[in-house]
């Protein structure tokens, strides 16, 4: 392989990933394949071919909708990155007890005050966070 046969396999990669991570970004709702060929300033063949690329990987949907009159493709992602972000506060990561702890044991997470209190406090943030959004 050539260096210049090189380089555009990298780019073509790069932008394969930059292509996913914008269907990601728009997460369940989709995105227009025409929307993401004009966001990424490429032409309406290459945004075909890069989406057409995607969903023979799994990572994607194409569902063929009509919008404004014209058929184009909705991209949905297959799959979502998973988000730690609300488990990063579970007592549970820092609790001396974990390694006792079971649903049958002698410490178990149906009774334990610090693991309920966490759930009640994410519950009630994210509950407030939805009300705030409506």
């Amino acid at each position: 392989m050539t260096q210049q046969e090189d380089g555009k396999e990298e780019k073509g990669l790069d932008l394969t990933s930059r292509v996913y991570k914008l269907v990601v970004e728009h997460g369940k709702e989709g995105i227009l394949q025409s929307e993401l060929w004009k966001k990424l300033n490429l032409t309406s063949r290459d945004g075909s071919r890069l989406a057409i690329r995607l969903e023979r990987r799994g990572l994607v949907k194409r569902e063929r909708v009509l919008d404004n009159g014209r058929w184009t493709y909705k991209l949905t992602p297959l799959r979502l990155p998973i988000q730690i972000k609300s488990i990063e506060q579970a007592p549970c990561i820092t609790c001396g007890l974990e390694s006792k702890c079971a649903p049958n044991g002698v410490v178990t997470p149906y009774t334990c005050e610090k693991l309920i209190e966490w759930v009640r406090q994410d519950y009630i943030a994210s509950t407030q966070g939805n009300l705030a959004n409506q």
